[in-house]
């Protein structure tokens, strides 16, 4: 149960508060949203916050949000992404309370807990209290992959955590504040509504996609190793049913029969190798096999293969491989030709710092 169906628990501390949602498409709890609620309970409610992807979750990645008024209730609807990722002073004018309620998915460079980031240094800036409304994260019984290195800071890597950290956006948002990596932490106030009978091996299947591109729960589990192909030449399946399911390049006919043709759709406007056939491979047929794939930790192999494949490895890669790695060590390693068994190796001891690290603010057992 996510912490928005926990209403008497949050409610009472809202009531004759000015309150700012953050909120999309997955903010809701049996189909009625947050926003809707809070207004039916007669909750004051001045402004409404949206993550990348929009207050409806259809923009594709990367695009321009513009401001808006949401015209079912119309209010303010201001977006956190391009320019404007953090909200600003005047944004936060005649706020009391902030609610942040965002399904995530657990990997760092999904770009939901930089929002979150963001919103909790601008709630301490402006003395205004932040309440987490916490959701099952569907990949926190993972913890792996490299951990970022802080040179490389960027809205897909804020922190020094690996690509699957293991929490909720709840305990998130604790860490953050516990370890001082947020600026003026000492002066944030904050509540988080914790999930009840939920643990880090739960599992759970999102009831609504979290972004375009994130179509079923087979792509939320093999999202963190496929996404790390966003840094290369080859597509992993926008503008077609099956984004991030599958991966392939135009180059790679003589290597897979497999193929897929990327076409512009909402939430894919312009994909990767547009109209053009590319060959590569369905990484699983159904989301068991995904879940039980992935239960080890990152997927590395269809990285590894597709680059054993590419007949131009100089460019394989582009400048973004590094920030969604956290590090300019996997490239290398990549090319090197470096096992995964010895790539995996190279992770465990920043690893076991950061479970350190972790274990304080953890709410739920693993």
């Amino acid at each position: 149960m996510p912490g928005i169906a926990r209403s008497s628990e949050y409610l009472p501390a809202l009531r004759g508060k000015h309150v700012a949602v953050v909120i999309n498409q997955t903010s809701e709890w049996k189909g009625v949203s947050l926003l809707d609620k809070l207004i039916e309970e007669k909750i004051d409610v001045r402004t409404v916050f949206v993550p990348e992807h929009g207050f409806r979750g259809t923009a594709d990645a990367g695009a321009h949000i513009d401001n808006a008024t949401d015209a079912k209730t119309g209010l303010p609807v201001v977006s956190l992404y391009g320019k404007n990722k953090k909200p600003s002073r005047e944004q936060m004018q005649g706020i009391d309370v902030v609610v942040y309620d965002l399904q995530d998915v657990g990997v760092r460079f999904y770009t939901y807990i930089s929002t979150l980031q963001y919103v909790m240094e601008a709630c301490a800036e402006s003395g205004v209290f932040l309440m987490v409304l916490d959701r099952p994260n569907p990949n926190a019984h993972l913890i792996d992959g490299p951990v970022l290195d802080t040179s490389l800071r960027s809205f897909v890597g804020m922190q020094p955590v690996p690509v699957l950290y293991g929490m909720t956006c709840g305990e998130y948002a604790m860490m953050l504040r516990g370890e001082g990596w947020i600026p003026n932490a000492g002066k944030l106030f904050m509540q988080v509504i914790p999930c009840e009978n939920y643990t880090h091996k739960t599992r759970y299947a999102l009831p609504v996609s979290p972004s375009p591109n994130l179509k079923s729960m087979t792509a939320i589990y093999l999202y963190p190793g496929l996404c790390l192909f966003e840094g290369t030449e080859v597509s992993v399946g926008r503008g077609t049913d099956k984004p991030f399911e599958q991966w392939g390049h135009p180059g790679f006919k003589a290597k897979s029969r497999y193929h897929f043709e990327p076409k512009g759709r909402q939430g894919a406007q312009h994909p990767l190798w547009e109209d053009k056939k590319c060959y590569g491979q369905l990484v699983a047929a159904n989301t068991e096999e995904a879940y039980e794939m992935t239960k080890g930790g990152l997927d590395l192999k269809p990285l590894l293969t597709a680059y054993n494949w590419s007949e131009d490895k100089q460019h394989f890669f582009n400048d973004f491989f590094d920030k969604l790695a956290g590090n300019r060590e996997l490239k290398e390693q990549i090319q090197q030709g470096i096992s995964e068994e010895e790539i995996r190796k190279s992770w465990v001891e920043n690893l076991d710092r950061f479970r350190t690290i972790r274990e304080v603010y953890l709410l739920y057992k693993d």
